[in-house]
């Protein structure tokens, strides 16, 4: 797999058929992650005028979009339909409609739904738009005092202590900085099994 960045210029697809502007286009909007002013401008623009917002949960959208003062139709996509929502989204961008997907919260598809919507979105030769905005990995890592220079996000790990310190050993000889994702309740079962697998000399921040 490879993803490739032109800087300035945005991501470049290399496969699909080029449809005409004035067909539909699916935003991926990232929301804020906790505090609401993180909502960029141009996100609010795109929320305002797409005729569907795609949300993980539409009841913790509809309380963004309350904050907002909008009233937007939603349509449920999260990891148990995601699959069988394909099909009515590249119906409503055929018919020239306009399309938000949005998460809880930070940048869609990291560690969370919409990377098959759109895989086949983009499949279907429709554009697909980045809305950048929050990330919770990126934030944490602008502050967490460890190497920036290269990194590898490798999102959740297992939830049993096996397959966490079997996915960990894995991961011993990388030089990067690591970035996980981990439940609250689980912290201190995943600081146990990174001093296990890695030595009590790493250094680590936590950041929720």
């Amino acid at each position: 797999m490879l993803l490739f960045f032109i800087n300035g210029s945005g991501c470049m697809s290399v496969s699909g058929r080029v449809r005409q502007e004035e067909e539909g286009v699916l935003y991926v909007v990232a929301t804020p992650i906790g505090n609401l002013d993180d909502l960029s401008e141009r996100a609010l623009q795109i929320l305002t005028k797409v005729d569907l917002i795609a949300a993980e949960d539409t009841r913790h959208t509809g309380r963004l979009l309350q904050h907002l003062g909008l009233s937007k139709q939603m349509m449920a996509l999260h990891d148990h339909n995601e699959r069988g929502r394909v099909e009515k989204l590249l119906t409503l961008l055929a018919e020239g409609r306009q399309v938000a997907l949005v998460s809880d919260a930070g940048t869609p598809l990291i560690s969370d739904p919409g990377y098959i919507v759109v895989r086949e979105v983009r499949a279907a030769g429709f554009q697909v738009s980045p809305i950048p905005g929050a990330c919770a990995l990126v934030a944490a890592l602008s502050v967490a005092g460890l190497p920036t220079d290269r990194f590898l996000f490798a999102g959740f790990l297992p939830a049993k202590r096996s397959g966490r310190r079997s996915a960990l050993a894995d991961l011993e000889r990388e030089s990067a900085t690591l970035v996980f994702y981990e439940s609250p309740h689980r912290i201190i079962d995943l600081m146990e099994d990174l001093v296990a697998v890695f030595g009590s000399r790493s250094r680590v921040c936590a950041w929720a």
